[in-house]
């Protein structure tokens, strides 16, 4: 057996390997004898079959088998030899005038190569990382809603403008329909609060969508519509009155302190403060670090430049799927994963250029913290390394599992290595500020 190599240019090559009969005689031959000594053919008995009649019945299927085993184990072996970096499966060249009655056979393969390029993660950059933080207005807002949220409902008849209500907003064509709990405060303007008051349970006020908050981005906490449906939307919704309440606040006293921080963790209101201010904004760092994570991977695809070998992929993915695509849809699905595509190479790039490894105790302390947290969710505050060791043990045991979470840890990995080495600008903003910013507005 022989393979060369013709490169064709820096991203495309073609393989050829030339099998001689030498290669795959002894294979066929003990092939068709084990067939020879199980086959069940009228008029003989088993195992007395003339190879001959073997010969013609299974020969061919036998030989095309065989040197289709010897074709991929060889042309594999080759590749990782010669240390190729393809892209995709090499294609075989449809040769219309094979013949499979000679001894002698040459097939050729096409290969897309990955390019050759370098990332700059300490060059110029245009990514922003945004530190967000609990400002005096949403401080006093936290603090008002905890007061709501462990005060005393009582039920009242009609709706009051102090009154909060329990209601399904609803819009058929639209397939609104959530439950949800407001106050009238909550409204861009005081005519459409002054709607409601003076209703009563069972009642229908009518809304319309277009200017119904300050913040169009509030239709997707009360609605449940999605950010593609918030700009423009101008919809009539209907909120069906389901229950009237009055809120009397709870005290700003030792006892609510302890009932949400534990004993004696929380002593005072600007303590209170302190508190919610520290555990909003831990949550509002992880979001304003997907964020920088999300932005560097755009800048990165959209600054690093290299040449894919575009033609042969597209006739790759005609042939990868179980139904062949046609020219046309290749295109279609080729400009679908481009970028993708490129981000996965770049990835590689600096995971290799940088030694990023995943170590099994790096993946059991990750997995370890989220089981921590999940059980912290359900009150479990303290619980034992045998019992997290344990349920660690058997969430690793399945690969699935031990995929996602690998994928977590060198998404965390990456993230680390980028705030390190980009050259990003901070700039510090208020949560509502942050949420412009994440969607371009």
């Amino acid at each position: 057996m022989n393979i060369t190599r013709e490169q064709v240019d820096a991203l495309n090559a073609i393989v050829t390997v030339a099998v001689t009969k030498e290669d795959y005689a002894d294979k066929v031959q003990k092939v068709l004898a084990d067939y020879r000594k199980n086959a069940n053919i009228p008029g003989f008995r088993k195992g007395a079959v003339p190879m001959s009649l073997i010969q013609k019945q299974y020969g061919k299927a036998v030989l095309l088998d065989e040197v289709n085993k010897i074709l991929q184990s060889s042309l594999n072996d080759y590749l990782v030899e010669e240390k190729l970096d393809i892209l995709g499966n090499p294609l075989p060249k449809v040769t219309e005038d094979f013949d499979w009655n000679k001894d002698d056979f040459t097939f050729e393969f096409e290969l897309g190569l990955a390019p050759d390029f370098s990332v700059d993660l300490e060059g110029k950059s245009n990514v922003t990382k945004f530190d967000i933080v609990a400002d005096d207005n949403m401080l006093d807002e936290q603090v008002e809603r905890i007061q709501k949220q462990y005060g005393k409902m009582i039920s009242q008849d009609k709706v009051a403008e102090d009154h909060t209500l329990r209601g399904t907003f609803s819009n058929e064509e639209k397939g609104i329909n959530n439950t949800t709990t407001i106050t009238l405060d909550i409204f861009n303007d005081k005519k459409t609060a002054k709607k409601f008051v003076g209703k009563k349970v069972g009642d229908v006020v009518a809304l319309e969508t277009k200017g119904l908050f300050d913040d169009d981005h509030k239709l997707m906490d009360y609605l449940k519509v999605s950010h593609d449906d918030v700009h423009g939307l101008d919809v009539t919704v209907n909120f069906t009155i389901e229950e009237i309440n009055a809120v009397e606040k709870a005290e700003l006293n030792q006892e609510l302190f302890d009932k949400l921080f534990g004993e004696g963790n929380v002593a005072s209101v600007e303590e209170l403060r302190t508190k919610i201010k520290e555990d909003a904004e831990g949550q509002f760092a992880q979001q304003a670090d997907q964020k920088f994570l999300n932005d560097v991977i755009e800048s990165l695809i959209e600054n690093t430049k290299f040449e894919l070998p575009s033609v042969f992929l597209k006739k790759w993915i005609q042939t990868v799927g179980e139904t062949p695509l046609s020219p046309e849809q290749a295109e279609e699905e080729y400009v679908k994963s481009e970028k993708g595509l490129r981000y996965q190479l770049i990835e590689n790039k600096i995971i290799a250029t940088n030694n990023l490894q995943i170590q099994f105790e790096d993946l059991k302390a990750h997995t370890a913290e989220l089981i921590k947290k999940q059980m912290a969710q359900f009150g479990q505050l303290n619980p034992t390394d045998e019992e997290v060791e344990g349920i660690v043990a058997r969430v690793l045991s399945n690969q699935e599992e031990v995929k996602r979470l690998s994928e977590q840890v060198m998404s965390e990995k990456m993230l680390t290595l980028f705030k390190d080495k980009i050259k990003a600008k901070s700039k510090k903003v208020n949560y509502q500020e942050f949420i412009k910013e994440m969607y371009g507005e």
